[in-house]
């Protein structure tokens, strides 16, 4: 198993952070997102949030590819509605290449 961490801020906007709550509640979240995240290799999603920051915690199998997922998203017309739709809520970290969400953070410790 693979453990990958990865940081996205939203709009300082107490209104819209609200909304990005509620659209991840587990009776209001898209079961088509559920389903392709899980079928992705993906073994368990953690989303963390403090202020407008989020920090999300990806379990996944050995074979994980964040380039399959990618395309794999692109080819979905829901994952495009999905991700058009939180878009509102997100905002990408100063460092984030073009087109980039989610950053890949780094692991700087853990105890031996």
């Amino acid at each position: 198993m693979k453990t990958y961490c990865l940081a996205l801020d939203l709009h300082d906007n107490p209104k819209l952070i609200a909304e990005y709550r509620k659209y991840h509640e587990p009776d209001t979240i898209w079961p088509e997102v559920v389903e392709n995240i899980m079928g992705q290799g993906i073994l368990r999603e953690t989303i963390f949030l403090a202020g407008n920051r989020m920090v999300m915690v990806l379990e996944t199998t050995d074979d994980f590819s964040f380039e399959a997922k990618a395309a794999s998203d692109q080819a979905n017309p829901k994952m495009q509605e999905w991700e058009d739709r939180m878009w509102k809520y997100q905002k990408a970290l100063p460092q984030a290449q073009p087109g980039e969400k989610w950053v890949r953070m780094e692991k700087i410790f853990e105890t031996p």
